[in-house]
Order: C-alpha cells, then structure tokens, then sequence
C-alpha cells in the first residue's frame, strides 16, 4: 500500500567561526556550495523526475534537499521534480515532511523490496539509497540489510530493464555500494583504487554488509552489460556531517553526542586505524557527478584522499574544534567494548584512490577536516534530537 503526500583552499584557509556559521546557516553554506558545483548537471535534469529511495537517511538529506535548494533559486522550466521513497522504519522526520509540503516534491512511503508499481513510473533518474550503513545497526539487522541491498535493487534493475526499450527509457540510475567491499586492503593496495578485488570475509559480523554490496555491484555491471542499464555505481568513503544522525553510532556523531553534552570522548578501541573523512558536501557533489557523468557499470570511489589519520587524532581533533566553538574542556580517553565483535574484521586503513573520479568526473573535494568538522559540531549543536529536524 502506498501512502502518497503531496571553496576555499583545503590547506590554508581558515574555517568560519561558530557565529560565522550560526548566521549564514550551515545548510545554506553547504547547499549552496553543491548547486555551484552541480549547475550543469542539475541543469540536464531541468523538468525531469528525480528518485531517492532511502530518502529519509543520511545521504538523502543533501540529495534531496540540494535538488529543492536548486528548485528554490530556478525558473519554473528549469526546476526539478523530486520523489522521496523510504518506509520510514524510524519514523518520518521533519525534514522531509517540509520537503513535502513544496511543489514539485511527493514523499512516497514504500519499502524498497516490495515490487515496483506507480512510484517510479514517471522517474527519469533513479538514486537507490536505500540501506542500513551503521555498523551497530546492519549487525543488529543482518538480513533486512541484505534483502535492501540485494532485492530493493534488483527490483529498481529489473523495472529499468523493461524501460529501456520505450521512448521512456531511463537516463540514469546511481546505485551506492560502499568502500566497505574492499575489506581490510592489504598496504600495497593503500590509496585503494577501484581495480582492487577486496579482502572481504564472507561469513563474519560485517559480512551481511559487505558481501550484499559487492553482489549488488555484479547485478549493476550485468544489467549494464547485457540489458544496457544506465546504472553507475558509487563507492563512498567515510562521509560525516550534516543529516548523520546524532544517534548512528558512527564516530562522527558519537564524537558530537559527546562534545555538547560536555563528556570526554571515550575510544572504544586504541585509536590507530587510520581513515580519511569527506564532508557530506564534498561528497554529494561527488554522488550526482557518478550518477550523470559516469560510465554505466562503472564504479567510482567517492571520498578524499587525505589527510589519512587515525581515529584517535580524529577524536583529537574534534576535541580541538570543539574547544574553540564551545569551550570544550573533554579528553580522549580509552576503554573496551562490551561486544565481543565490536572490531571483528574492522579495516586498519580506509584511504582510496580518487584518480578515476578526478580524470573522469573532475571530482575534487575542497572542505578541509577542520573545518568540516567545525561545521558539523555547530550542525549538530542544533540537530541533538537525532531527527535531523
């Protein structure tokens, strides 16, 4: 049943204040900066019909809302019109339901393993974000993971499949795998490029993730190859900031959680895995690049690829943000977790290798880790209610 309503350089230059940010409004900063950057690819889409399954998640937030942002500052001919699917397992945040009182916006509630029916008729392009991303929550929900992973795009593939032949056909799909289907590379494959064929365990606390993923990337490449599906496939990495909510159980809003409610940030492990962050914005830039610029049946690694750094200097870094915005007085401390797979098959380095997306797609992420940090504890110091409101 369906219910239907109706930048700056990277190194050298310093990020805004707190009150910079509170006045300009971190959204706006950031959406901003994505329709710059997206203005000819937004512009392919003028009067077109743009779906997002897994609307309400995290990636959704900055899909959705930079197409309405687009909207906003467009003549009635070049806007776009925008369906958001999701079945709002957690409920329908505000968000969205603002987003669906605008014109040229419908909020669908459909979960994505249900066959396709109206909600994706009229679609030109198709984004399938739906999925469980978080660690804590994809080990919790192994099999609900996997059949959003698996039977939610085999769904969208085989309905784009029988549209290809029609006047109708669709423009593209961009489908997000993860860099989580490289598994723990092994350090000749650091900076990890998307040749790399993975050291991934298929049977472990992670794999219920991993593996769905890596098997939703053959279903892309052979409906691509065979049925000549316009489906591309992003790999993101490691993405923070805003729309991340404060209760995911990812480090960035955990390190937040703590930060304004004046705890130290406590480090579940030793801190020396190593990662590089992009910041939402940088990324959904990246995303929309794949999805009308990439080649079909070709993944893309989405991410930065430096500053590698430990967890730890990471947390140490939010600690420094955080004194200089709030004050701060917390530490990084250490402790173990209760779970006993808590670091099962936990990578020791995430970094790629973003040469394909730079030659490619001109993909170049421009928000340093300092200030995208900043950004996002004042983001999150107004966001505490894990809705993303």
């Amino acid at each position: 049943m369906l219910a239907v309503n109706k930048m700056h350089d990277r190194a050298s230059t310093p990020g805004p204040t707190h009150a910079e940010l509170s006045a300009l409004g971190i959204e706006t900063l950031d959406l901003d900066m994505i329709c710059r950057e997206l203005k000819s690819q937004f512009s392919l889409a003028a009067g077109k019909t743009m779906a997002i399954t897994g609307a309400a998640g995290f990636l959704g937030f900055y899909l959705a809302k930079a197409l309405a942002h687009w909207n906003s500052q467009s003549e009635t001919s070049e806007k776009i019109n925008i369906v958001l699917i999701d079945a709002f397992l957690r409920g329908q945040p505000d968000w969205i339901n603002q987003l669906g009182r605008e014109d040229n916006v419908t909020v669908i509630h459909k979960n994505v393993i249900d066959p396709v029916s109206v909600e994706l008729h009229d679609a030109d392009y198709i984004i399938h974000a739906a999925s469980i991303a978080s660690p804590i929550f994809y080990r919790e929900h192994p099999i609900e993971t996997m059949d959003a992973n698996v039977t939610g795009l085999r769904n969208i593939l085989d309905f784009a499949k029988d549209r290809q032949t029609g006047p109708d056909a669709l423009k593209g799909i961009l489908y997000f795998s993860t860099s989580e289907i490289y598994g723990d590379p092994d350090p000749q494959n650091i900076p990890t490029a998307e040749t790399y064929r993975g050291n991934v365990s298929c049977t472990g606390p992670r794999a219920c993730y991993d593996e769905s993923k890596r098997y939703g990337e053959t279903l892309c490449v052979n409906f691509a190859r065979q049925h000549h599906v316009p489906v591309t496939i992003a790999r993101p990495f490691n993405n923070y900031g805003p729309g991340l909510k404060i209760t995911d159980k990812r480090a960035p809003p955990d390190f937040a959680s703590d930060v304004l409610s004046s705890r130290d940030i406590i480090l579940l492990s030793d801190g020396s895995p190593t990662r590089t962050f992009c910041y939402i914005a940088d990324a959904i830039i990246g995303y929309y690049k794949v999805l009308f610029n990439g080649k079909a049946g070709e993944s893309y690694n989405i991410g930065n690829d430096s500053p590698e750094v430990s967890i730890r200097d990471f947390a140490q870094k939010n600690v420094d943000v955080a004194e200089s915005l709030f004050d701060y007085k917390g530490t990084v401390k250490f402790a173990n977790s209760e779970d006993a797979d808590y670091l099962t098959d936990n990578p020791h380095r995430r970094c790629p290798d973003i040469s394909k997306a730079r030659a490619e797609l001109q993909f170049e992420p421009s928000v340093s880790l300092e200030d995208g940090i900043r950004r996002s504890l004042v983001w999150y110091s107004e966001n505490r209610d894990g809705d993303c409101s």
